[in-house]
């Protein structure tokens, strides 16, 4: 056994299997093994989709959280509610990721956000998928967020969920909150609150 990782891959083929909103693929690939040497050719079926950036608003001031709550399809068949707790999030071509979170915050929440830092970034399950996403916290006045939000043209019916940072780490303790991105970002704004309000409320 080598110590150095596999560097290289060849990607030989890339069969189209179906195109909509993702595009289902299948790899013809090989690449080089742990032993030394390469593997043989292997086929894998990988959903691309686009990159996409989320964004957890937080108040230093008001020590208040801002969490959105829609339906989502991809949770039908686990028997729970398909409406999911979550963080804003929205996919992204060509813009950069800090751009997004915050055009998405407004679009989802009515959401105003002042400053971001990044808290992760991550590929989401890439056994299966090549999204890659970007996780912020972001600096809001959660004063007069609420309401209904969401763009018609692409059917969105997102509730704001304006709720102190107790409340939220509330709801990820008691298991209410099943998706990855409001996970990471509420165990990070957990750890670092303290830090967060003292450079926010100092701006």
């Amino acid at each position: 056994m080598t110590n150095q990782s596999p560097q290289n891959y060849e990607l030989l083929h890339r069969e189209i299997l179906y195109q909509g909103i993702f595009t289902l693929a299948r790899y013809h690939l090989r690449h080089e093994v742990f032993s030394g040497g390469w593997s043989d050719v292997v086929e894998r079926e990988v959903l691309e989709r686009l990159s996409a950036a989320a964004v957890l608003p937080y108040d230093p001031v008001l020590d208040r959280v801002i969490l959105i709550e829609q339906f989502r399809p991809g949770a039908l068949n686990r028997g729970d509610s398909p409406w999911l707790i979550e963080i804003v999030a929205g996919v992204y071509r060509t813009e950069k990721p800090a751009d997004v979170a915050i055009r998405e915050a407004d679009e989802e929440a009515g959401c105003l956000i002042s400053d971001l830092i990044l808290i992760h970034d991550y590929h989401v399950s890439p056994g299966g998928t090549d999204e890659y996403l970007h996780v912020y916290c972001g600096k809001t006045d959660a004063t007069n967020v609420q309401g209904i939000h969401g763009l018609a043209h692409e059917h969105e019916d997102i509730r704001v969920l304006n709720v102190t940072s107790e409340e939220a780490f509330a709801l990820l303790d008691n298991g209410k909150i099943k998706t990855a991105p409001a996970i990471v970002a509420l165990q990070w704004l957990r750890m670092n609150k303290e830090m967060l309000q003292k450079k926010w409320k100092a701006d």
